[in-house]
């Protein structure tokens, strides 16, 4: 096994990994986790930035969000294998370290509600990706794969560096939960507004072509996921 990475001891993690050099040194317990190449190793990232935050049909983009990042952690601990997580909020990043079983998809789940209600009372603009990205690039072992659930507004310019790194030694899926009004507009045209500016425009479905080919050539992988669709 090769050494991932010396952090401070958190609740849950195995005792029997503590580094007695580390802990000595600083103070407080840490301990050494460990990857093997042929890992089964999962990382999630929830967006909850303010584009997530609303929804024409019965759940907003960032709730849905959060039930696509639980189905694919559940499936990962069914099938024994290790995951992580990060959620990212206007206020930043929140990180659960890798770790296996009920009990880290119950500590992954705890953290994506406690964030959301956060993200709900937050008034601010959201940062963008590129800390999430490389703050996974140290999480997520080579060989390991990565979900990302954000919308198609999520990645900006800036961040295809830090994406492109990410995807050069692991599987990278970026997932889209459209919202209703973004796949199926209505046939009419809407009135728009924007404090005393109005104006008539007409809604076309999403087009993820382009996207798709941007991501394609970072090596990572697009799906589109319509009405909360499993």
């Amino acid at each position: 096994m090769d050494l991932r990475e010396i952090r401070a001891f958190a609740e849950g993690d195995d005792a029997r990994r503590i580094d007695h050099s580390a802990t000595a040194r600083t103070g407080a317990p840490h301990i050494r986790t460990f990857h093997e190449d042929r890992d089964d190793t999962l990382l999630l990232i929830a967006d909850f930035r303010p584009p997530m935050l609303w929804g024409t049909g019965a759940a907003l983009r960032s709730v849905r969000a959060a039930r696509l990042v639980a189905r694919q952690g559940w499936r990962a601990v069914a099938r024994g294998a290790s995951l992580a997580a990060i959620s990212v909020t206007a206020d930043g990043i929140a990180v659960v370290p890798l770790g296996g079983g009920t009990p880290q998809m119950i500590r992954i789940s705890h953290m994506l509600a406690s964030r959301h209600d956060q993200a709900l009372d937050s008034g601010r603009e959201g940062p963008s990706l590129e800390e999430a990205l490389i703050h996974a690039a140290r999480l997520s072992p080579p060989g390991g794969e990565v979900i990302l659930v954000t919308s198609p507004e999520g990645l900006a310019t800036g961040d295809e560096p830090a994406l492109a790194r990410l995807a050069r030694r692991r599987r990278v899926r970026v997932l889209l939960p459209l919202d209703p009004l973004e796949t199926s507009p209505p046939a009419w045209p809407l009135p728009i507004r924007d404090g005393a500016l109005t104006r008539i425009a007409r809604l076309a479905p999403f087009d993820h072509a382009a996207l798709a080919q941007q991501l394609r050539a970072l090596n990572v992988s697009l799906e589109v996921v319509d009405h909360d669709a499993g």
